[in-house]
């Protein structure tokens, strides 16, 4: 970073105006002649503060309450290979001159108006005065004298400082610009700009739009170079897989190398990112299904991923089965369950959910079925693959034999779907609903945890699995659960909204 600096001295080029009597008898259109060709060679002007002084100011100067004062030079719109050298750009800032004794207590003070950009010092030396010091102000806020507060003028007054401004050609580099300014200057302009991406571990993960494409390789660069650890761009090339979860993605700049580990709420995991699912946006609803379970308790885990849910449910001494089809996704599981040093109180089984549920969950809540009611902890059962995961609810229908006790503690759902629907609290409880074969409208509730795309959310309902759907003795009459029905015909006067709660 370069800084040129050039103080605002007091023009002594005073326009000379040949002043007219009134007894004189001249006429405007010789005044016109006479005054006119001395403006256009006079310097521009502005008001600089309290002293009622006139200061010179250059042209280059006339752009300083310009918004786009610190965006890149716009000869870099259009650019795919990113040339960091092109967006060297010189701008005026206003700078305060100090005793560099009184800078630590004055920068106190005037924190609403130092200047913020990336990678800039904000006191820089005096090159005229090895005893004083520059301050960079902000130009959007510093525009005048007049624009310091009463608190920073009695500030600059207690410690003798002259609230004079100066002006300092600040030469900026690629460093100096934010990721998203330096998007917004090389894209097509109106269209939009990635700016956001999910981190993990050393990766960062983006969904680029077709527009994006043609420059995806310099979004990848510029998202390594402006967050310190990354050191991998990957961009989803395919939507996720419905047997396994992961996904095709291409490698945009950095290394290739997609083993990382990542810490989620004090929780380490390790993977391998192109080959299992995780999705970092969803650790608030890891840590909200946790605050849900007391120690004893039973979780069912039936798209357990690499352990996002079950680790730290088994580290709150609850009894855990987790389950995931993908191999890659077992193998890590194993791992983290290791590496978290809860091993022991994890069962880990690597099979399809329908399956899962059917004999591992089955036979441990048949196991439970003849223990003492003060004996039997809360079971709960989290099913996070919301593509698909209302369509394994019908495995609940008559799953159990006999029949329940009236104090039998039954198992809580915590089932992840998507929804388009404009109401997708009703479309996500109507649609359990049709595959469990009885209305929940008034025995659940529906949390909204992200939104996934425009008009695409994903939610989470959650209900106690009736009696009457669970055990055979109890079962209604219902469709075959293996062909569930997701559409049912209602009226409006038979339903009941759910509750709905969300993230803050």
């Amino acid at each position: 970073m370069r800084i040129l600096w050039k103080p605002l001295g007091f023009s002594r080029r005073l326009l000379q105006v040949e002043w007219c009597r009134p007894s004189e008898s001249v006429s405007l259109s010789a005044i016109t002649r006479t005054l006119v060709p001395r403006l256009r060679k006079a310097p521009s002007v502005f008001w600089l503060g309290q002293r009622q002084r006139f200061s010179t100011m250059p042209e280059t100067e006339a752009s300083m309450r310009d918004p786009e004062l610190f965006s890149p030079p716009s000869g870099v719109r259009g650019m795919t290979e990113l040339d960091r050298t092109a967006f060297k750009k010189t701008v005026s800032v206003p700078v305060l001159k100090v005793g560099k004794e009184v800078v630590n207590r004055l920068m106190r003070a005037l924190k609403r108006v130092a200047l913020q950009r990336p990678g800039i010092k904000r006191v820089v030396e005096d090159p005229e005065d090895e005893d004083s010091r520059l301050i960079m102000l902000d130009p959007f806020k510093m525009l005048s004298v007049e624009s310091f507060e009463k608190a920073e003028l009695s500030a600059l007054e207690e410690l003798n400082v002259s609230p004079q401004l100066s002006e300092y050609n600040l030469e900026l580099t690629y460093e100096n610009f934010k990721s998203e300014e330096i998007l917004r200057a090389v894209l097509p302009e109106g269209q939009d700009v990635t700016s956001g991406f999910s981190r993990v571990g050393h990766i960062a993960h983006l969904n680029l739009r077709d527009h994006q494409l043609p420059f995806k390789h310099l979004i990848g660069q510029v998202m390594i170079d402006k967050n310190p650890g990354l050191t991998s761009a990957v961009n989803k090339t395919s939507n996720i897989d419905n047997t396994y979860r992961n996904f095709q993605m291409e490698v945009l700049s950095g290394e290739e190398k997609m083993l990382t580990k990542v810490r989620e709420n004090n929780y380490t995991y390790e993977f391998d990112f192109s080959k299992v699912y995780w999705n970092p946006r969803l650790s608030t609803e890891h840590g909200r299904i946790t605050e849900l379970l007391r120690p004893g308790d039973v979780l069912f885990d039936v798209f357990a991923g690499v352990g996002p849910f079950a680790i730290p449910a088994a580290r709150k001494n609850c009894t855990v089965f987790a389950n995931d089809l993908n191999p890659e996704s077992h193998k890590w599981l194993l791992h983290n369950c290791k590496l978290n040093k809860v091993d022991q109180k994890v069962k880990v089984f690597n099979m399809d959910g329908r399956d899962f549920l059917q004999g591992p969950v089955r036979e441990e809540l048949m196991r439970r079925l003849g223990l003492p009611t003060e004996a039997k902890p809360s079971v709960h059962i989290v099913m996070n693959l919301p593509a698909k995961a209302i369509e394994f609810l019908g495995v609940f229908r008559s799953l159990l034999d006999g029949q329940p006790s009236s104090s039998e503690r039954l198992p809580t759902v915590h089932c992840y779907c998507f929804s388009k629907d404009a109401n997708p609290a009703q479309d996500v409880c109507q649609r359990a609903g049709d595959v469990l074969g009885v209305p929940l409208e008034e025995s659940s509730s529906v949390h909204l945890v992200r939104n996934v795309a425009p008009n695409k959310e994903m939610l989470c309902i959650t209900f106690q699995i009736p009696a009457a759907t669970l055990y055979k003795t109890q079962a209604l009459s219902v469709e075959n659960p293996e062909e569930p029905s997701l559409k049912r015909q209602r009226t409006d006067d038979s339903f009941s909204e759910p509750q709905i709660t969300s993230d803050s």
